[in-house]
C-alpha cells in the first residue's frame, strides 16, 4: 500500500504540473499546484479521521514530489501544450485517482470504519487534491461531470472493502483492483462516457 500510495502521489504531482503549465502560471504556481493536487485528498482525509497528516510526518511523499517534478522539468513537459500533453495529463490524473481510492479506502478498512465510511475516505483521498486544484485554476472540478471520475473512486474503494470482507487481501488482489479501476476509467474518458445528467 506505501508503494501504491507513493504512485499515486507522483501521478497527481504530475496532472498539476501539466495544468499549471496550461495556465501558464510562473514556477511559483506550478509548484503550489502540483503541491495541493498530490497531497490535498490525504491532507482532508487525516483532518477528518483527526490525526495529522501523513505529509507532515513522513518525509517520502515530499521527496516523491520533488523528485517527480525534477524529472517533468527535466524532460521538458513544461514545454508546450498539446494533445499529447492532454493525454499525458489524463493518464497521470487516472493513476493517482485509482491509487489514492485504494489508499484512502485501506486507511478507512484500517480505522475499522463501515462499508459508508470507507467509500467516503476512499473518495475523498481520490479526488481531493484534484477538487482544490480545479477549484484554485477556476476550472469545474470533473466529478462533477466527466468521464465516470468520482464514480470509479467508489467502485474502487468498494471493491477494496469487498475483497477484504472476503478474506482476499495482499498485492495480487491490490494491483488487480488498481489494473481494473485504471482500465474502467481509461475507458470511461475514451468513449466519454458520462452518468445521465439532470
Amino acid at each position: 500500500m506505501d508503494w501504491l500510495f507513493l504512485v499515486g502521489t507522483a501521478a497527481f504531482s504530475v496532472s498539476g504540473y501539466l495544468v499549471g503549465v496550461k495556465k501558464r502560471f510562473d514556477l511559483l504556481g506550478v509548484l503550489i499546484v502540483a503541491i495541493l493536487t498530490a497531497i490535498g485528498g490525504g491532507v482532508v482525509r487525516d483532518v477528518l479521521l483527526n490525526r495529522v497528516p501523513i505529509v507532515f510526518q513522513d518525509a517520502s511523499p515530499v521527496s516523491t514530489i520533488i523528485a517527480t517534478l525534477a524529472l517533468a522539468w527535466i524532460f521538458s513537459l513544461h514545454k508546450s501544450w498539446n494533445a499529447h500533453m492532454h493525454r499525458v495529463f489524463v493518464l497521470a490524473d487516472s493513476i493517482g485517482l485509482i491509487a489514492f481510492s485504494l489508499a484512502g479506502a485501506q486507511v478507512g478498512i484500517d480505522y475499522g470504519l463501515n462499508l459508508f465510511g470507507v467509500l467516503c475516505v476512499g473518495f475523498i483521498t481520490a479526488v481531493g487534491g484534484g477538487v482544490l486544484r480545479d477549484m484554485l485554476v477556476n476550472d469545474v472540478p470533473f466529478i462533477l461531470d466527466r468521464d465516470f471520475y468520482g464514480t470509479v473512486a467508489i467502485l474502487m474503494a468498494a471493491l477494496l472493502y469487498t475483497t477484504q470482507i472476503f478474506g482476499h487481501t495482499g498485492n495480487q488482489v491490490l494491483w488487480g483492483l488498481f489494473t481494473l479501476g485504471l482500465a474502467i476509467r481509461l475507458i470511461a474518458h475514451t468513449r466519454d462516457f458520462r452518468l445521465p445528467t439532470v
